[in-house]
């Protein structure tokens, strides 16, 4: 009988630590995409009824066809590039912008895979409608 508490409790344990580790996993990749989202603070907003700076607000940016905001003036080559947002479109654009669209007017890239993941994923966290 004692063999079998200590057993149920050493599976407790190893539960909870793995469930606080995925919590704990998930708490940092939204930490370091926040940081990174501070980079893009200058031009950028996200709350619903946020207001465009240099760069569009945000909100609601998934599955948004690119350039399509209204309310802030696109470059033509961002509204003419069919492109609508995703995980890899914007993973792309973060990338190399210039690359992605040509004649974009988005200044600043992500270069580190890993950052842009991070940004990616808290955008998609902070923007959904």
């Amino acid at each position: 009988m004692k063999r079998y508490s200590v057993l149920t409790a050493w599976l407790t344990v190893a539960g909870l630590a793995l469930s606080g580790t995925d919590w704990v996993s998930t708490a940092v990749a939204q930490d370091l995409g926040a940081q990174a989202f501070n980079q893009c603070r200058a031009c950028h907003t996200l709350q619903s009824d946020g207001r465009n700076g240099a760069g569009p607000n945000l909100h609601g940016l998934f599955g948004r066809e690119a350039g399509s905001s209204p309310g802030f003036n696109y470059s033509p080559a961002l509204k003419a590039s069919g492109l609508r947002w995703d995980d890899d479109t914007l993973d792309r654009f973060l990338a190399a912008p210039q690359k992605a669209v040509p004649g974009s007017r988005m200044p600043v890239s992500v270069s580190d895979p890993a950052r842009r993941a991070a940004l990616i994923n808290y955008l998609k966290g902070q923007t959904a409608n």
